[in-house]
């Protein structure tokens, strides 16, 4: 890919035939005819060689050779290249202190910068990365004494410090970094802007997002077209052909390298070409063709040797290991890999050592399962395992560079068979040990992160502002006198993700310190340079508040099959883990989806719910209990629950579920004689450790936290959606349900209520409950919050649980991050987490403008939902993380009582949703109120034995579950 020609025609500096020339020579160029403009340019120069030398003439041979170095790049001719750029930098030099007036010291300076770019391209080629970054720090301080009005330079500079990012893996600073490049780039600099979406494109198809990566090509090629650069058009065949690839389109992806390989060998672009023939040798190497995989890779590994493209020819070297290893070539499967792995070491590229070691692990993983290693099979799963984990750990930490949760989960998806790897090594070592620190590393769960980005510990560009300062532009001042962002800046800063940092370091044993995957850890750091953990520890198991009786912590994470731990304490002792087989849990938690109403379904899915599901039908709602139990919850520790329940009394349950079993009704799980988990035990859900609430001295609060009043937020009116439309009343029409009004009445008589009332009636359907005056009463202090209201979850494909919102009465000039809907704006859990830190140069984080109260209730739509995400930030979690102790919220989509009314024909003087209201606001008035709702869904598990009505069904009350850090 050309990195910074310009498609700009050269402006008339010298007089003919130079700027004749200069411009024959930039329309080969575009043309993609290197040859001729080489030639162009070679005669050019023996005329200016032929001329009297002064420096205005050392200047002219300066441009005439980086025009010409650009070209010679273009053309993969690197050794050519850098003769040119540095004959043109030596000329230059030369010509530094000669006198020169504004206008020649501008052109100077551009062509020093110039070179400067060049060079460092060229550099990045060969595979010299900290020679290429000296280079472009050399050109950022040149910069700062050059105009540069179109701002081209800059984007020029800014475009080949996301290239030197991509060569290292840093992919998620690379995205930010082009990114924010491209919202900023002026109309000036517009030939930089295709290759930023190229950049751009190439870091989504790597990261596993290629619809994205397919848009940022297509815009890449208008762009180009309207450029008029034919040559750079033709290039974006080999970008898609790799996307092709990367998206299992063999066929598709083989017909594009060979054109593409047929164009670049045409046009004497080696570079390009041995790249086609990399890629097209994976391909024959798929459909078995093992001659014709080996001849394409002994012929790309020449090309690049011949070129001096280090780092590519180890890209080959890597695949022609893997080709070595499937045909039984072991010996030369190690000197391959070992090769570029040395390489790769050489240069920094830390992220493709980490690469070469899991596909190490692979081979010996697959020969084990091939070969009987007798009595040296523990030194060889050990070997593996040494590779495995810390290359493993270090590609799951390299999600932390990006920017948005979107991203991270994309990279998430193709760091899971590393992780997988490594679980499935130490099942086959059967060390219970390393499979309890695995899981409980992987429960850690990421922290939010308002500051800078760790990044990785061994680049200073890896680390950027959490608003970066490129955006940071202001117009005018808000109200409060303070700068606040305009124009693109402020659409960034909507659009900004949340970042997140390391997890804490698990402490395992108190005695010793040992922290989980100790070793592994120390090994990923030294190896890769990359940040695995936090410096801050906490403990695997808290016993805090807990130990006035028995409780197990039950901890559950995906790789491949569903692996669990769970640990006892408060009297009682012991641990265990289990593992259930991948294929079981996928149908089980399949059985239940289908039971389920979809987020995305509407009406349609409510229906569907209520006609067939199996928690509306007491022989299938026992038959799913039964399912899920048998492939998500071991035998023995249902023995051990009863156990401990018959010697100490109803035992805790905390579980926290990994994404996959999220949705999981823990309290229906069916053991012997249809005995439910929750008639067992209380059951109550946790966070991940990152997220354990702080000391009431750091959160943010008022004195009135446990003593303030109850804040009633009771089926706000939102703007714009009438009572019967998708965003209409829950509830129904305000005074029309005596239950919730007596709710009302009694948290009147009992001590303050927000919003002030005169009659219970005044609580529902209000119009002035926004976040503003949220935001006030909660600063004040309060003791509870209960929401009963719109939830709106974030798809889980997305991956960003933060775009989960609540809907209050906030028109569409609220302040917040989530776009408006019509004219309403919703509140967003990445508002509650972020609050205006993107938004105001002063900005305030949420947990400081809506402090959560000690109890929060979450009475809607998935509100819980967060927990199906590998980043759990939505609503729930939020309020936790703004320092409420426990949130009752739901696991899925609720059924209102007017659903109940129409699909199921309940009798309108029934209203199930209002009981549920009713009990979770009691639960929250009592000083257990895990076990205050645990209690009142045991009694809807007997009525809904008993006599199987609708209004008893699990698919209500099941959804509930209290949540707690």
């Amino acid at each position: 890919m050309a990195d910074e020609t310009s498609a700009q025609a050269p402006a008339p500096l010298y007089g003919d035939p130079f700027d004749r020339a200069f411009a024959q020579a930039h329309e080969h160029h575009m043309a993609a005819d290197f040859d001729a403009a080489c030639a162009v340019y070679d005669e050019s120069l023996a005329v200016a060689e032929s001329l009297e030398d002064s420096p205005d003439v050392r200047f002219l041979r300066a441009h005439l050779l980086t025009d010409l170095g650009t070209v010679l790049l273009d053309a993969s001719d690197l050794p050519g290249a850098e003769d040119a750029v540095d004959r043109a930098r030596a000329l230059l030099d030369g010509i530094a202190s000669a006198p020169m007036g504004p206008r020649g010291r501008q052109l100077w300076r551009e062509m020093v910068l110039r070179t400067l770019i060049a060079r460092s391209d060229l550099l990045r080629r060969t595979g010299r990365p900290d020679e290429a970054l000296a280079c472009l720090d050399e050109a950022t301080a040149q910069l700062t004494g050059f105009d540069d009005p179109d701002g081209l330079r800059g984007a020029e500079l800014g475009l080949n410090r996301v290239l030197l990012l991509m060569d290292r893996g840093e992919w998620g600073t690379a995205e930010e970094q082009a990114t924010l490049l491209l919202s900023s780039t002026a109309a000036g600099a517009a030939e930089a802007v295709p290759r930023l979406l190229t950049a751009l494109g190439v870091i989504c198809s790597s990261t596993g997002r290629f619809d994205a990566a397919e848009d940022h090509f297509a815009r890449a090629e208008d762009a180009f077209r309207s450029l008029g650069n034919t040559g750079e058009q033709q290039t974006m065949l080999a970008h898609r052909a790799s996307l092709a690839m990367q998206r299992g389109q063999l066929d598709l992806a083989e017909s594009l390298f060979t054109e593409a390989s047929a164009f670049f060998e045409q046009q004497r672009r080696f570079g390009d070409l041995a790249v086609c023939e990399q890629a097209r040798s994976f391909l024959a190497d798929r459909r078995g063709d093992a001659t014709g995989a080996h001849d394409l890779m002994a012929a790309s590994l020449d090309r690049f040797a011949q070129l001096g493209a280090a780092v590519a020819a180890a890209d080959t070297m890597l695949l022609g290991a893997q080709q070595a290893y499937d045909r039984g070539d072991i010996e030369e499967m190690k000197r391959l890999a070992q090769g570029a792995r040395d390489i790769y070491q050489e240069r920094g590229i830390l992220e493709r050592c980490a690469q070469v070691d899991l596909m190490l692990a692979r081979t010996l993983e697959d020969n084990l399962d091939r070969t009987d290693h007798g009595d040296h099979e523990r030194r060889s799963i050990d070997t593996a395992l040494s590779l495995a984990v810390p290359a493993a750990l270090a590609l799951a930490a390299a999600r932390h560079d990006f920017v948005t949760a979107h991203a991270r989960s994309q990279w998430l998806r193709l760091a899971e068979d590393a992780m997988g790897l490594a679980f499935r090594l130490a099942v086959r070592r059967q060390d219970q040990g390393l499979l309890f620190e695995l899981v409980e590393h992987r429960c850690a769960g990421a922290a939010l992160a308002l500051s800078p980005a760790p990044g990785s510990a061994r680049s200073s560009e890896a680390t950027a502002p959490l608003f970066p300062d490129a955006a940071m532009k202001t117009y005018g001042n808000s109200g409060e006198g303070a700068p606040s962002l305009g124009g693109v800046a402020a659409e960034a800063a909507a659009s900004a993700g949340l970042r997140v940092a390391p997890p804490p370091k698990v402490r395992m044993s108190p005695e010793t310190g040992r922290i989980a995957l100790q070793e592994f850890i120390e090994a990923a750091e030294h190896r890769y340079r990359r940040r695995i953990v936090d410096e801050e520890e906490v403990p695997f198991w808290f016993t805090d508040d807990l130990t006035d009786r028995p409780v197990v912590q039950v901890r559950l994470a995906d790789a491949g099959d569903l692996f669990m731990t769970w640990t006892w304490a408060g009297g009682a002792r012991g641990f265990g883990t289990g593992r259930g087989p991948a294929a079981e849990v996928d149908r089980a938690v399949g059985e239940l989806a289908a039971a389920l109403p979809g987020a995305g379904e509407g009406a349609a899915g409510m229906r569907r719910a209520f006609a067939s599901g199996a928690l509306t039908d007491p022989i299938a709602e026992r038959r799913l209990a039964r399912t899920l139990a048998e492939a998500l919850w071991p035998e023995g520790l249902t023995a051990q629950i009863r156990q401990v329940s018959e010697r100490a009394g109803r035992p805790l349950i905390r579980i926290q579920p990994s994404p996959r079993v999220a949705q999981v009704p823990w309290e229906l799980l069916a053991g012997d004689g249809d005995v439910r988990l929750v008639e067992l035990a209380d059951v109550v859900t946790t966070t991940a450790t990152s997220l354990r609430r702080r000391p009431p001295s750091e959160r943010p609060g008022a004195p009135a936290r446990y003593t303030g009043p109850v804040v009633l937020v009771l089926d706000p009116r939102v703007p714009g959606f009438r009572t019967d439309s998708p965003l209409g009343s829950v509830l129904g029409p305000p005074g029309s349900d005596q239950e919730l009004q007596s709710l009302v009445r009694a948290r009147m008589d009992a001590g303050a209520v927000e919003p002030a009332l005169d009659t219970p009636a005044e609580a529902f359907r209000r119009t002035d409950l926004d976040r503003d005056w949220l935001s006030a009463v909660l600063r004040k202090g309060a003791r509870r919050l209960l929401y009963v209201g719109h939830v709106s979850g974030a798809p889980v494909d997305g991956g960003q649980s933060e775009d989960g919102s609540l809907h209050l009465c906030c028109g569409p000039e609220s302040t917040g991050l989530a776009a408006a809907v019509r004219t309403h704006r919703p509140l967003s859990a990445k508002d509650l987490l972020l609050g205006t830190l993107p938004l105001r140069a002063d900005g305030e984080p949420g947990g400081r403008i809506w402090p959560a109260p000690p109890r929060v209730a979450l009475i809607g739509c998935e509100s819980g939902g967060d927990l199906r995400f590998a980043e759990s930030f939505g609503p729930a979690t939020a309020m936790i993380h703004n320092g409420a102790e426990l949130v009752t919220a739901t696991r899925w989509v609720l059924p209102t009582s007017f659903a109940f009314h129409r699909l199921a024909g309940l009798s309108e003087s029934v209203r199930p949703l209002s009981e549920a209201v009713v009990a979770v606001d009691s639960a929250h008035e009592h000083p257990d109120p895990v076990h205050r709702l645990g209690r009142w869904q045991r009694e809807q598990l007997d009525r809904w034995r008993a006599d199987g009505r609708i209004e008893h069904s699990p698919l209500l009350w099941a959804a509930m579950t209290c949540i707690v850090a």
